[in-house]
């Protein structure tokens, strides 16, 4: 990552949103910012732990390895999120990689200086114990899906968690630009699994496409592929 003299927008800033007023002189003294490219590598799995990274500008992905020569994507993150806090505690490395998917701007924070931020601002420590439980429980329901949904329901639900996370275009297009690969290694299914599964989608009228870009023009519909059997 190349290091910036950007000065980190405060307003897109997940410390500067969530410390007390009294602590930003500290961050702003302890605050690494770098830009970063499209599918430049901001931490990877196995690296060792040093600190925690913010996303403030753009979107990247969270993901693990899938045996040799595949991935599974954990969760997207874009302005405003927390990345390698899975790091914290650990003796070795990150458990995960993230890779943005655009051009953007990252902010970073040595360990050390992470860990006093917790101690001293109460508010912060318990916003973050809130998004650790919700994460916990998101990574839960995937392993379940994994097991018990078809591939068909797994896209189904990944393209409506992405229009939640990233709202519509003007045009009503899901507004994240996303390969058809990625979109496979985050329903976790293989790239020509996701191909024909989009393709059955649109002939039933559920999905719109122009280009890469995805539309869901029937979420009703969509939406009953998610739902699993109860026995």
């Amino acid at each position: 990552m190349k290091k910036s003299k950007a000065i980190c927008n405060q307003n897109n800033c997940y410390l500067f949103q969530n410390c007390i007023k009294e602590w930003h002189p500290a961050i702003l003294q302890n605050q690494k910012t770098f830009r970063v490219k499209k599918g430049e590598v901001i931490f990877r799995e196995g690296d060792k732990v040093s600190g925690i990274y913010f996303v403030n500008s753009g979107n990247v992905k969270v993901h693990k390895k899938w045996d040799a020569d595949k991935e599974l994507i954990l969760r997207f993150a874009k302005t405003g999120a927390i990345l390698g806090h899975r790091g914290i505690g650990s003796d070795t490395g990150y458990p995960i990689s993230a890779t943005a998917l655009e051009a953007g701007v990252i902010c970073y924070v040595d360990m050390d200086f992470f860990e006093a931020t917790l101690k001293v601002n109460a508010e912060f420590t318990y916003k973050l114990m809130q998004f650790f439980a919700s994460e916990l429980c998101e990574s839960e329901r995937k392993m379940r899906n994994l097991a018990h949904m078809s591939v068909k329901g797994r896209v189904a639900e990944s393209l409506l968690l992405l229009q939640k996370q990233f709202g519509v275009t003007d045009d009503g297009f899901i507004n994240i630009d996303l390969s058809r690969q990625d979109l496979a290694s985050f329903s976790g299914a293989t790239y020509e699994t996701v191909f024909r599964v989009i393709n059955e989608l649109v002939n039933e009228k559920l999905l719109a496409l122009s280009g890469k870009s995805i539309a869901i023009i029937n979420q009703t519909g969509l939406s009953k592929l998610t739902m699993l059997e109860v026995s």
